[in-house]
């Protein structure tokens, strides 16, 4: 009789020290490993993969037949297995068949099993193998033995890399693979040019031992580690130097609701009480963040989950007592900083007359700490494809943020190209910089209204660096996915409030919360939280309907958050008018119980909608006598459109918004909503392109909704260009296409001298 789930780590922890501390060599320890997991989770199955020479072994297992022990191999990406090594990730399926990605192996004997569920062993953020189990029956794995699995590879980490299995090509991972000059290109996140030396950030600690020998003495490490974090936060704050205002405060303030969150530090004790060391804890919930990261489509919320991680790195580091990072070594030269992913709060740590740039593995333009290095004037840039694979500490780095590009070891002439094209960009810069107060006017008079996307109330004071005409959309799930809980609606009010003083007379467009599907909130389950499709399924305004406390909450907090001033509001993910009108009784039934109470209401609410759904295209004639405002969020509509995943590499060719088909649409909408005289805005990545944007302008469009990055190089364009002109030739091109639009497009602007 298996033990019950809910004691499963603890049981399993407790047995695995013995093993652990045996004097069995490591594969009968792996044997032991997989014959104790087996039978506390009463699973038929247990088996352990090892990373060896680039591909996945079976190293021991309880269940398959033992003749395929070191006989089963599979690639990265291949099969179950590989698929979990490669992205890093957890697989529970009660049908193994069914996945895409499932290979059999009959030499295992595995035909027998119906139900897997595996978990990657990790060691310093690399899949080093894999645990798995198995069992005739098909079902799902619980979470709680989810949770013991990954606990248990944890372990098993640790024993083999004491064992010394840990794959050689692992190994090598950080190393260089190359002494000559190299370019290596990003993603554009704070534009400008920077010359130093590469100086690894190293964030993280390996963590050594696994297993807790007193719980309670590893539960006062950790409760002396929030106390210490807590010191320093609150040091970081009254100390940081640029500028009485601006957003490194705000995103402090942030980083001390993490650090007084009991929901982390339960979490955490919570794993310390299964019988981990208070590293371990610490990194196992670490480890479920990063998997849960790895699921949320949206880039903002995503990399607004790495604060928390850069949370769990400082802790880490203060309760093992190794303060790691190079900025507490001290930056010693011109520094090109070199990290996977980078806390504003580690970001802050370092010396600014020293650090001249940073290059990422990650990162997007939303993230907090790119938020910080704007506010620090240091040129970063991300998304560059195994950076530490390619540059070694103290290789020379010409950082070209403008670009999107760096160069590692330059040659004498990639040093005497950059210098000359770093004049021309300082010139560039001050340009942007003197249109903050300029109008974005074409030159025949057509005023575009250019506005920003937010999520935070430190996003806000984007509106005042920018020159941005006020916030077009506010994302307001944040809030909701950072939390341990749901959001009070008391917390709710206060924030949307702090948000519309913050932008004084300039509007703020709330978009409700866009939650659920990629987005999935731990206190908020639904019947069936695995969606094939989570981009089309249980979301956004589908799932606020059904769950009306929720709204209610949420409109009650927008209400009295806008006492005496205008409210925006926007429903997001509307499919049918009925959507709409569901929402908007909602909100309006609040605002009459609340002026029944005597309690002061906006003055006027503005509602609105986003138009992401094709469907909603086919109604226009029934929502638009509804709608104050409409707004058009090209990101999901167009892989709705075109039924191409935006995430999905393979489909990024095809994943054009200057393709006739997204434009006709747009211009479809756009001329229904002006014979309504209803407002239309672009939000999204699309609008935030110049080249895009001028296509728009040329359908019609006057309002754009963007990044804060984007609004300098969105005024310079349109006040380059003649709205009339680029009208009358879109016009044309839309009744015949050519073969590319784009190029098209591009060379027109060159020839009418519009700053592309």
């Amino acid at each position: 009789m298996p033990v019950p789930a809910a004691t499963s780590a603890r049981e399993i922890l407790s047995r695995l020290h013995e093993v652990m501390a045996s004097r069995s060599n490591a594969q009968a320890k792996l044997n032991q490993v997989v014959q104790v997991v087996g039978e506390v989770l009463g699973s038929e199955v247990c088996s352990i993969y090892l990373r060896r020479d680039g591909v996945l072994e079976l190293y021991a297992t309880r269940g398959l037949k033992q003749e395929a022990v070191h006989v089963t191999k599979l690639a990265l990406g291949e099969g179950l297995v590989g698929t979990i090594a490669e992205q890093i990730s957890t697989l529970n399926l009660d049908e193994a068949t069914s996945h895409p990605d499932f290979a059999y192996r009959p030499e295992t004997g595995e035909d027998l099993f119906h139900s897997f569920a595996g978990v990657p062993i990790i060691r310093r953020e690399d899949a080093v193998g894999v645990l798995c189990v198995q069992h005739v029956e098909p079902r799902k794995y619980e979470e709680v033995e989810i949770e013991a699995l990954q606990t248990v590879a944890m372990v098993v980490s640790e024993l083999i890399a004491n064992a010394g299995l840990i794959d050689d090509a692992v190994k090598r991972g950080s190393k260089i693979i190359a002494t000559n000059a190299v370019t290596l290109t990003g993603l554009k996140l704070v534009e400008g040019m920077a010359h130093g030396f590469a100086v690894f950030h190293q964030p993280r600690v390996a963590i050594e031992h696994t297993v807790a020998e007193d719980t309670e003495a590893e539960r006062h490490r950790v409760y002396a580690a929030f106390d210490k974090m807590r010191e320093q936060i609150e040091r970081m704050a009254s100390e940081a130097e640029f500028g009485v205002e601006g957003e490194h405060r705000e995103i402090l303030e942030m980083y001390k609701m993490f650090a007084y969150d009991e929901g982390w530090r339960r979490r955490i004790n919570e794993a310390i009480d299964s019988g981990l060391t208070a590293e371990a804890a610490i990194e196992r919930v670490q480890q479920r963040t990063r998997m849960r990261m790895r699921q949320i489509d949206d880039p903002l919320l995503a990399e607004r989950m790495h604060d928390l991680e850069d949370m769990s790195n400082r802790l880490i580091r203060i309760v093992s007592g190794q303060l790691g990072s190079a900025a507490q070594s001290g930056l010693r030269q011109d520094a090109i900083l070199i990290a996977r992913n980078l806390g504003p709060a580690e970001l802050l740590e370092y010396d600014r007359r020293r650090l001249k740039g940073v290059i990422l593995e990650e990162g997007s333009l939303t993230a907090h700490v790119t938020i910080v290095a704007r506010a620090m004037g240091v040129p970063v840039l991300g998304r560059v494809a195994h950076v530490r694979r390619t540059i070694a500490e103290g290789d020379a780095i010409l950082l070209d943020g403008t670009q999107g590009s760096a160069f590692i070891r330059p040659t004498p002439a990639m040093e005497e190209a950059f210098d000359t094209k770093l004049t021309v960009s300082q010139k560039r810069r001050a340009a942007y910089a003197a249109l903050k107060g300029e109008k974005p006017i074409t030159k025949d008079g057509t005023r575009i209204t250019v506005m920003c996307n937010a999520g935070l109330r430190d996003d806000v004071s984007a509106i005042e660096l920018t020159g941005a005409d006020g916030i077009g959309l506010f994302r307001t799930e944040f809030q909701f996915l950072v939390s341990a809980t749901m959001p009070q609606r008391e917390r709710q009010q206060r924030l949307y409030r702090d948000v519309m003083d913050a932008a004084g007379d300039k509007p703020v467009i709330f978009r409700t919360v866009d939650i659920g599907g990629d987005k999935a909130l731990p206190y908020l389950r639904t019947e069936d939280t695995e969606e094939e499709n989570p981009a089309m399924g249980w979301r956004a305004l589908r799932l606020a309907l059904e769950r009306e406390g929720l709204m209610k909450a949420q409109a009650r907090a927008l209400l009295e958050a806008s006492a005496g001033r205008t409210l925006h509001v926007m429903f997001p993910m509307v499919s049918e008018p009925w959507e709409f009108d569901q929402a908007q009784a909602l909100f309006e039934k609040q605002r009459a119980w609340m002026a029944g109470q005597g309690r002061q209401g906006p003055s006027r609410i503005r509602y609105g909608a986003m138009l992401e759904v094709p469907a909603l295209a086919e109604c226009l004639d029934m929502i638009l006598p509804k709608l104050d405002f409409l707004s058009i969020g090209t990101n999901d509509l167009t892989q709705f459109l075109f039924a191409a995943d935006r995430a999905n590499p393979k489909l990024a060719e095809r994943y054009d918004w200057l393709s006739p088909a997204i434009l006709r649409f747009i211009r479809r909408v756009l001329k229904e909503a002006q014979a309504a005289k209803v407002p239309v805005a672009v939000c999204g990545e699309m609008g935030g392109r110049t080249l895009e944007a001028l296509a728009l302008i040329g359908l019609g469009i006057d309002r754009l909704s963007v990044t804060p990055a984007a609004v300098g190089p969105l005024k310079a364009m349109i006040r380059s260009a003649h709205a009339a002109d680029i009208q009358t030739q879109m016009q044309e091109w839309l009744v015949s296409p050519p073969a590319s639009l784009r190029s098209k497009l591009t060379e027109w602007a060159k020839e009418k001298a519009i700053e592309i």
